[in-house]
């Protein structure tokens, strides 16, 4: 009866454990904000307290809780075609891919892709400095590697998107994926860096945030940014 009893405890214990842990989950990130503003003062301070966004992805949805989009319908988060991601598609259209991820296909014009329900398009210059923010989703501890986001920028001046073969070759920036805020949120946690606008003539251009997690795994957000 008392090993009856003692088994009956363990076994009460056992699952009070099980119910108790939440085992922390891994998600895959996207560019949250292409032109990010930090507050008055000039500290980096990449959470919503810190700054403000005043430049967005394609059909970025507006009022939506930083790093929830994983979750909503149609996600952020772009996974390339793992088979040949040197050439899969660089802005899911919500077709192809190992995760299709939201629209980010250029509009016509792509102004469309912007306002309303949609973040505004980045409005820069040469030499301006722009600061573009995306959120741990876990990925941001020091046991994590750190593979760069690799900042793309095309030289096609108010024209389709180019390949991502092309876009590899116009790497204007690598940033420290693990730039990131302290925060007791591991996934909500926010990351950012930032980069020097190279020369460009005046006009709008397809700017890509591409980031690996494992080998061959990238995950992509696109934007047009307008120089002036």
């Amino acid at each position: 009866m008392v090993l009856k009893s003692s088994f009956t405890m363990l076994v009460v214990a056992t699952l009070a454990v099980f119910s108790s842990y939440t085992p922390q989950a891994e998600a895959h990130s996207w560019a949250d904000c292409i032109d990010w503003k930090f507050n008055k003062g000039g500290k980096q301070d990449w959470s919503d307290k810190g700054g403000k966004c005043t430049g967005y992805a394609r059909r970025f949805p507006l009022g939506k809780e930083f790093g929830s989009l994983d979750s909503a319908y149609p996600n952020r988060h772009y996974q390339q075609d793992r088979q040949n991601p040197s050439t899969a598609l660089p802005c899911s259209n919500r077709k192809v891919g190992a995760t299709v991820g939201s629209d980010e296909t250029r509009a016509n014009p792509p102004s469309k892709a912007y306002g309303g329900q949609y973040g505004r398009m980045t409005v820069t210059s040469v030499g301006d400095t722009l600061c573009v923010r995306w959120p741990a989703k876990n990925h941001g501890q020091l046991f994590h590697p750190n593979n760069k986001v690799q900042i793309h920028l095309s030289k096609s001046r108010n024209a389709k998107d180019i390949t991502q073969k092309e876009l590899l070759k116009n790497t204007i920036a690598n940033l420290n994926y693990k730039n990131c805020n302290p925060s007791s949120n591991e996934d909500r946690r926010p990351c950012g860096g930032c980069f020097k606008v190279p020369v460009r003539a005046k006009g709008i251009y397809l700017l890509q945030w591409r980031w690996m997690l494992n080998q061959d795994e990238w995950y992509t957000s696109c934007a047009d940014i307008e120089i002036k």
